[in-house]
């Protein structure tokens, strides 16, 4: 597709199940995925493992909000360790920075002292949260960026995280596989509600995040 991706765009896409991806980083072209499956993340079931729980606790992360979103999703498109392709091309990066600016789009920031460690981006409409990618460059920041990222959705009202797909990595927080028919069902609702990403503020301290999500074990 050459047409260029605006926020209005990829907007009407997301209200009708569909999100946007390239075949690799270099492909100027992207095309529109709309999954007979799709992966969510309940937020009423969301689960900390306890190992976990207890880094989120420590605090060992800086954690911070649309601190960092262009190098955050420029993070998420380097290739790493047994994924050298990305999905995410210079189309999608230049897209979804445009909704950022528009506070359409948000990210989670983990930080080591002043370095980027880890974190993830997503795109914000009415009370639904569609989750894009995430990166971690030490154990576990991406994970706490999660953490930290259903902490803000819970308190600010949202009712719809959508993963997309499901993954091992993202199947231990609790994250299930539903029909598309049952996917538009919760979906539209959700996008006629009003989620409020910064209720929660300049976030919460690790004790209070565990705290506000559920299902540590």
């Amino acid at each position: 597709m050459s047409a260029r991706l605006t926020p209005e765009l990829l907007v009407r896409a997301y209200a009708r199940g569909l999100f946007p991806m390239a075949e690799e980083r270099d492909d100027p072209d992207i095309f529109w995925v709309e999954p007979e499956r799709r992966g969510i993340l309940p937020l009423e079931h969301f689960h900390v493992p306890r190992r976990l729980a207890r880094t989120v606790r420590q605090e060992r992360f800086r954690v911070t909000a649309d601190r960092a979103f262009g190098q955050v999703i420029a993070a998420c498109a380097e290739p790493k360790p047994g994924r050298t392709r990305t999905w995410i091309n210079d189309a999608i990066e230049q897209a979804y920075g445009e909704l950022a600016r528009h506070r359409l789009a948000h990210s989670i920031e983990c930080w080591s002292g002043d370095k980027l460690v880890g974190g993830l981006y997503g795109v914000s409409l009415g009370a639904a949260f569609f989750g894009e990618s995430m990166f971690s460059r030490e154990t576990d920041a991406s994970k706490v960026a999660l953490v930290h990222l259903v902490s803000r959705l819970r308190i600010g009202g949202y009712r719809l995280l959508d993963c997309q797909f499901i993954t091992d990595h993202l199947a231990q927080f609790g994250t299930i596989e539903i029909e598309r028919d049952t996917y538009m069902q919760l979906l539209l609702p959700a996008l006629a509600g009003a989620g409020d990403f910064y209720l929660a503020g300049a976030g919460l301290a690790g004790s209070a995040v565990l705290q506000s999500v559920t299902q540590i074990s």
